[in-house]
């Protein structure tokens, strides 16, 4: 009988998985068939469509990464096995925190008014230099990343096999003199840079509306709306990153023991990422948002009164005199 720990680890990771794999595939078919349908991909929905995919591959792969260590923990620790799902597991994450700066620095370059002539010059092209952008994220991640399956080192540890009992065990760690570069390129780095965004945008917004509140007598514009969108939506994936990232360096660097609250906490966070994510994307694009609520009131899940119609009808009175002779 497994632990009431790992039975809960993995009924969650279970629900996770399909709420993220089906809210990150809604974001991919939307703009799949805006595509077959001829519409020309913006740049936000192509990083989107990007983003999201690699969400998807990543939770596959730490679906079955998690099910296999909790289901069969002597063939997850050789060799092969460990550091297979190790590299796989750290290049969509690394891919999913460049993709993120991407769409961080779009938003910054398209809201931000700069007056330096090379940050003007990047404004006007940042839309022909988005897949190059992407390209390049898939390329560092995979540059930081793929070294990691020559940085191993073997740990003794103590591991619980069951409620009453302790079984010491070789464990392969990864090497410090790679998880330090790497990680501050690809973890920390990304980091810095949509904080750095984040808060341009956030001073931008608030410049902004105030020059708008003035010129249209307290009404906001069109654009004025799409600002603090895009604020609110790289505001709340700075949060997630952030999360996500101290959760990630507890668990590589084993703060917390396992089946702990600290570690329970990290992993729900670990787990919840992906989804979390795709929720904020879809809320953040008005055409993925109202995609979304048309399905909702198609399947029945999001019902509201259809508009009452009243009726009026005119009635005509004629107005008769008599004469008397």
């Amino acid at each position: 009988m497994l632990p009431i720990f790992i039975l809960a680890s993995m009924a969650i990771l279970g629900l996770s998985t399909l709420i993220g794999v089906l809210t990150n595939t809604f974001i991919i078919v939307v703009n799949i068939i805006d595509k077959i349908k001829g519409k020309n991909l913006s740049s936000p929905d192509l990083i989107l469509a990007t983003l999201s995919a690699s969400n998807v591959l990543f939770q596959f792969i730490m679906l079955t990464n998690d099910y296999v260590s909790f289901l069969h923990t002597d063939l997850y620790f050789t060799d092969k096995v460990y550091i297979t799902f190790t590299v796989l597991l750290i290049l969509p994450v690394y891919s999913s925190f460049w993709f993120t700066v991407c769409l961080s620095v779009y938003y910054c370059l398209q809201i931000v008014i700069f007056t330096h002539p090379l940050l003007i010059r990047l404004k006007l092209a940042v839309s022909r230099w988005v897949p190059h952008l992407l390209i390049a994220s898939i390329f560092t991640s995979m540059t930081t990343g793929l070294p990691a399956a020559w940085n191993f080192y073997r740990d003794e540890q103590d591991f619980n096999t069951s409620s009453d009992q302790n079984t010491e065990i070789s464990v392969p760690k990864l090497n410090v003199i790679y998880l330090l570069p790497s990680n501050l390129i690809s973890c920390s780095l990304p980091l810095v840079l949509v904080g750095i965004a984040d808060v341009l945008i956030l001073k931008a917004l608030v410049t902004h509306r105030h020059k708008v509140d003035r010129n249209t007598n307290g009404e906001s514009s069109g654009h004025a709306e799409g600002r603090v969108r895009a604020a609110r939506t790289i505001s709340c994936l700075l949060v997630l990153y952030l999360l996500f990232y101290i959760s990630e360096i507890f668990m590589f660097i084993d703060v917390f023991p396992p089946s702990s609250p600290g570690f329970c906490t990290c992993l729900m966070v670990i787990y919840s990422y992906p989804p979390a994510q795709s929720i904020v994307l879809i809320l953040g694009s008005p055409k993925l948002k109202q995609v979304s609520l048309n399905l909702l009131r198609c399947t029945g899940a999001f019902y509201t009164d259809p508009p009452k119609t009243v009726f009026f009808i005119k009635l005509s009175f004629k107005k008769t005199t008599q004469q008397t002779e």
